[in-house]
């Protein structure tokens, strides 16, 4: 069994819903420190937010400092009844690695660690730097995990010189797509009031609903964008509508809605929120409104960390990966600030599902890709 998947069961074996560690970076940092990695354990925590462990961990001191990052903290398992095998238990069965965080990423770890085994093997003499940048909150809020950890290393004077993000790209197969960028997310909590009172003397009421209805017609409505060469149109999706009135006879005093926006890098977050802002003064009369912007729109401009992916990739799965910013945010928003950043990693098709699995093949060609990204960044250029 290869150290990889050893290392992955050890993860999954860790409960680390988040935001729980239960474990998880105690064994990722024994596996690094045997290694000869420097670690360093973070705790970030806030006024309205969970404390988060982090691990940073460098081998070497000098040189090009080659980041791998990630997350060890998982989703819930769900319906634990629901599922064949023991969802924390790392079995491995019909060639698969089953397990909640086998694909969502803890397996992609795992994958680095062997690579780092692998590159180390095959160059004795490496005289720069290799780090991982951990985290234990990518799955909730994202508050006190990479972006105060990316923040802490430049306030120590910790450079990447590039950085890969372990994330699941690949849709079916291992090798079809990579990110090099991701759209931005801004979320929207309206809320339009009225005043109660009977259907049937409606001039005794003010009915919200239908000012809610032509406020987020409005904001439906408009075209965004077209989309770029590297990016899909913007789009805006309504959430929920809920006036929360079980009275048919009864004209509501409020109602409430929820919507997002995933922009493209067409829009900054402000721009957007001022936008929603102007549209709810025009339409919605008496309202509240909270605006979140979860991360904007970056792109990584495909050069020589994405070329240097697409090669391994290509030259193990003989597949060269597509250059995507589809799916959702990850954190490789938070580290772009900082250095180039691009992800690659297993086949995301079962994350947050039941039964979520990594096929073992895909595990041992992802160390060998890795591996290669390394060979490429730090002997080949």
């Amino acid at each position: 069994m290869s150290t990889a998947l050893e290392l992955a069961q050890s993860l999954i074996r860790c409960p680390s819903v988040t935001p729980a560690d239960e474990g998880a970076l105690d064994v990722l940092q024994k596996a690094l420190e045997a290694r000869g990695f420097k670690c360093t354990r973070k705790v970030f925590d806030g006024d309205d937010s969970d404390a988060i462990d982090n691990l940073y961990a460098r081998l070497g001191t000098k040189g090009r400092n080659f980041c791998f990052a990630g997350h060890t903290d998982v989703v819930p398992a769900g319906d634990v009844a629901a599922w064949t095998v023991d969802p924390f238990g790392g079995e491995v069965k019909d060639g698969r690695l089953f397990g909640r965080g086998a694909v969502d990423m803890k397996t992609g770890i795992a994958c680095f660690v062997g690579a780092v085994d692998a590159f180390l093997a095959a160059h004795p003499d490496f005289d720069e730097s290799i780090s991982f940048l951990i985290t234990g909150d990518e799955e909730a809020d994202a508050i006190n995990g990479t972006v105060k950890l990316v923040e802490w290393c430049d306030q120590q004077g910790e450079k990447f010189d590039a950085c890969l993000v372990g994330e699941p790209t690949n849709p079916k197969y291992l090798g079809e797509m990579m990110k090099v960028g991701r759209r931005g997310s801004i979320t929207g909590w309206l809320t339009v009031y009225g005043a109660q009172g009977h259907v049937a003397y409606p001039h005794l009421a003010d009915n919200p609903v239908p000012r809610m209805i032509k406020t987020l017609d409005v904001l439906n409505s408009r075209e965004l964008d077209q989309g770029t060469d590297h990016f899909q149109p913007s789009n805006l999706e309504i959430t929920t509508v809920d006036a929360g009135n079980t009275a048919t006879n009864v004209v509501p005093a409020k109602v409430s809605a929820a919507f997002n926006i995933r922009f493209n890098d067409q829009h900054t977050g402000s721009d957007l929120n001022k936008w929603i802002e102007d549209v709810c003064a025009e339409h919605a009369g008496a309202h509240d409104l909270k605006v979140k912007i979860s991360g904007e729109a970056f792109l990584s401009n495909p050069g020589k960390l994405a070329n240097l992916i697409a090669d391994a990739s290509e030259k193990i799965t003989g597949k060269r990966p597509e250059m995507s910013t589809t799916g959702g945010t990850s954190d490789a928003r938070f580290i772009q600030k900082y250095t180039e950043v691009a992800e690659f990693g297993l086949v995301g098709q079962s994350m947050h599902k039941v039964d979520e699995h990594a096929m073992v093949d895909d595990i041992e060609n992802l160390v060998r890709i890795y591996s290669e990204i390394l060979s490429g960044y730090f002997v080949s250029s």
